[in-house]
């Protein structure tokens, strides 16, 4: 029930033209400083009340939205203190109807001087290669300007425990336990912090039917990061982990003095692997001019339970470079390599170098100019197999642009000019692939232009923009283009810009050369009115031509008749905010009331 709830709400969140939050289901204190709790107002409650009601018609029929549709919703929110509680409910003509309530899980932050005290559904800043999961527990942290010393204990992931009979039953996992810390000395220039986690899945918490398929697991994580400064002209950095763990904590364990001391923090057993991984860069600043070198490795199978998901079996190696020339331009670069099969046992081996180089050029606030070059490059070699030549994958990318933008501004009126510029290669090198079964190359060279205009009218509260693009791909045998232009135009009116409207139109031509072409075209218009601040109403309707056919295949443009169609969308909305009861600090009374008496906002 509670997931349906959210679901509504969310659905009903992107309907609405002003957005209005209607509660999740949690009652929630944010990270706060506990000598400030007593500095809140002691209690406001605000809510909102609003429909949404939709109209839609389409040549093509009713089955992808029904012809009409409306919403009404209602929330209230009660804030004591800076805890909230809210409450919504959510009814719609097609009979779907919601009422949330607030669920008190208490999550907090609390913060007093250095410490802060985590409570519930809560995160803690470690090593993205220990822990980069929140975790439903207790943690303790200690935070000075050069000491930093944390702790937790609680759950890293709930349990999935579906019937087993059941045909559409979930995937099933154990609720997943864990508990970690980190301690840290020194500043932003130079420092050290040590991280450790230690989490295993919860054999109970899964019914022996689901034991049986799935195994459980466990680990040990050390980490550490590190920094260290030679002045401001060199750095070092290193962030490095060590994971010991098991995939299966029902294996045997191993009978190895050695290991066995270590038995009350880890147990190893035949399931049991130790993996390494680390990245480290060596930065400079001389003259003007940043540089670093990067080289990063992560073993094959290298896991920790405190992260979602981590690529592993790879290393790579980076250099970039960057600076400014007298004030006015810039330039950077990059270049790395990366490749996998560290350790020579997958089939085949795969790398590849990306490399890129940028400048921006600016003169005044007028003119300003953006262009670059990138480039990528992807082989496969051989592993514990030998690569074909007739499926080998060596392939290279190529793409330019150039951006240049132009603005003039006056005492009314804004203008300013964008055109804009790319090309992009992509080429097979491998001759045995790079051609289909009709002997047409399958390489894509694309071709895109464009340019854009915006008109600023101050005292008209007018602003006007167009914008043409035209975009040309080759490959596969055939040319590809397709033409764009759109206009748009948006004005408020009354005081404080009470009525705003605007008003925008689009046209495509897609073509390709010898095979057909196709048109489509739509037209956006939207006008919203508030009132007192409080009373918000909106209209949008949208109209969209649009050829349902694929051109691929067409022989004349009037084969297109029969597949054209429409669709028209309108919607009307209204919104209302409202404040039933405002007790606040006596401080922010005193203000409020200062503010009130010299006519300040």
């Amino acid at each position: 029930m509670k997931a349906f709830i959210k679901k509504k709400t969310r659905e009903m969140a992107k309907a609405m033209v002003m957005a209005v939050t209607i509660a999740g289901c949690a009652a929630t204190v944010h990270a706060q400083d506990i000598a400030q709790i007593a500095k809140s107002d002691p209690l406001i409650i605000t809510g909102a009340v609003g429909t949404n009601n939709t109209f839609y018609h389409s040549s093509m029929g009713s089955s992808y939205a029904t012809p009409f549709s409306s919403t009404f919703y209602a929330s209230m929110n009660i804030s004591v203190y800076g805890f909230s509680m809210p409450f919504s409910v959510y009814y719609a003509t097609n009979g779907n109807f919601s009422f949330s309530y607030p669920h008190f899980s208490f999550n907090a932050s609390p913060t007093y001087k250095n410490w802060t005290l985590h409570l519930g559904q809560r995160s803690m800043s470690f090593s993205n290669y220990v822990m980069t999961m929140p975790f439903n527990g207790v943690g303790l942290e200690y935070n000075s300007n050069k000491i930093r010393v944390g702790g937790f204990y609680g759950i890293l992931r709930k349990a999935v425990n579906d019937d087993p009979e059941n045909p559409s039953a979930r995937t099933p996992q154990y609720q997943r336990n864990g508990w970690g810390g980190k301690v840290g000395f020194g500043t932003s220039s130079s420092y050290i912090d040590l991280y450790f986690l230690r989490a295993e899945d919860k054999l109970s918490s899964l019914y022996d039917v689901w034991q049986e398929k799935t195994p459980a697991a466990e680990d040990l994580v050390v980490g550490a990061k590190g920094r260290v400064s030679l002045g401001s002209w060199m750095s070092f950095q290193a962030n490095v982990a060590a994971s010991v763990f098991s995939d299966d904590i029902t294996a045997d364990t191993l009978k190895v003095e050695k290991l066995m001391r270590w038995d009350k923090v880890f147990t190893a057993r035949y399931s049991s692997l130790a993996r390494f991984a680390g990245d480290m860069s060596l930065n400079f600043n001389v003259a003007g001019v940043n540089a670093s070198l990067t080289y990063k490795m992560i073993q094959p199978q290298y896991k920790s339970l405190g992260v979602s998901y981590i690529s592993n079996n790879l290393h790579s190696l980076g250099v970039s470079a960057s600076t400014v020339l007298f004030k006015v331009l810039s330039l950077s670069a990059s270049f790395s390599g990366q490749a996998d099969n560290l350790t020579k046992q997958q089939e085949f081996t795969t790398s590849g170098y990306v490399y890129n180089g940028s400048m921006g050029f600016s003169l005044g606030q007028h003119f300003s100019l953006n262009a670059g070059y990138s480039g990528y490059r992807q082989m496969q070699s051989d592993g514990t197999m030998h690569v074909s030549d007739s499926t080998r994958v060596n392939r290279i990318m190529h793409n330019l642009f150039l951006s240049p933008s132009f603005s003039f501004s006056g005492e009314d009126l804004t203008h300013s000019l964008t055109p804009s510029f790319s090309f992009t290669l992509n080429k097979d090198l491998n001759p045995y692939t790079n051609k289909n079964n009709d002997g047409i190359s399958t390489d894509v060279k694309t071709l895109a232009a464009g340019l854009g205009y915006n008109l600023g009218i101050s005292s008209w509260g007018l602003n006007l923009a167009t914008n043409y693009s035209h975009q040309q791909s080759v490959g596969y045998g055939m040319t590809y283009s397709t033409d764009a232009v759109s206009l748009g135009t948006s004005r408020s009116f009354l005081e404080e810009d009470a009525l705003q409207t605007s008003l925008n139109f689009s046209l495509a031509l897609n073509n390709i050369i010898g095979q057909g072409r196709n048109m489509s075209y739509g037209a956006d218009l939207s006008v919203g009115y508030t009132l007192k601040e409080v009373h918000v109403f909106s209209f949008t309707a949208g109209y969209n031509r649009f050829n349902n056919l694929n051109i691929v295949g067409a022989n004349e443009v009037a084969d297109y008749e029969r597949y054209k169609g429409y669709d028209l969308t309108c919607s009307l909305n209204y919104n209302y905010t409202f404040s039933l009861l405002q007790l606040k600090h006596k401080e922010k009374e005193d203000v409020q009331q200062n503010a009130q008496k010299y006519n300040l906002k």
